[in-house]
């Protein structure tokens, strides 16, 4: 059956023109579902936060788990962006043109305080944040962030992939989330933790 066109319908704005029902919500939350789940990190690492970033992907922590376990080399393939380190002044151009040529919809996770506020280099030759030059959707603290607090940053944003609200908000803003999560590495038993503990023993 072919859809009539209206003034709100299907032709002129796709799925939004189109009323809620079994088979569009169904289709609608099976998107987002697929998109949490084929997140592609692209290959960007900076400083020594690069360093627990490439731990996460190994063995130990497994980030296959969440299927995301390839980091892309071509940003073009990519729509996750992990600002792993300081930002200095001379990578602030290079690291916009990568996000730019990322595909839609994309996020980026600031990870460890260098990246997210210029940490202890408070000086003209780095960038004072990340999010003066790219919209940041989750901030990871430390110094650096263990794979632990970096997998708690992914699964949140996980989380707001799934819901929609990221989507919508940089619809509506251009901005990101610009969300803050707890520092999980070093804090014993706990149960955050307990559940990205890694599964082999040493």
């Amino acid at each position: 059956m072919t859809p009539q066109r209206s003034d709100d319908g299907f032709l002129e704005k796709g799925f939004e023109g189109l009323s809620h029902n079994f088979v569009t919500g169904t289709l609608e939350e099976l998107v987002k579902w697929a998109r949490a789940r084929s997140v592609m990190p692209a290959t960007f690492g900076l400083a020594c936060c690069a360093i627990e970033m490439m731990a996460s992907g190994a063995g130990r922590y497994d980030l296959a788990r969440f299927g995301m376990e390839v980091f892309r080399a071509s940003p073009r393939q990519a729509d996750l962006m992990i600002v792993a380190g300081r930002v200095s002044q001379k990578m602030a151009p290079v690291l916009r043109q990568i996000y730019d040529q990322m595909m839609e919809p994309k996020w980026v996770i600031s990870m460890g305080v260098c990246a997210s506020s210029g940490g202890m280099f408070n000086n003209y030759a780095l960038v004072q944040g990340v999010d003066q030059v790219v919209p940041v959707d989750v901030y990871a603290p430390g110094c650096p962030p263990g794979p632990q607090t970096l997998m708690h940053a992914i699964l949140t944003l996980h989380a707001q992939i799934r819901s929609g609200e990221l989507t919508k908000r940089r619809e509506a803003t251009g901005g990101g989330a610009g969300i803050h999560i707890d520092q999980l590495d070093g804090q014993g038993d706990t149960g955050a933790v307990k559940l990205l503990q890694p599964t082999a023993k040493d």
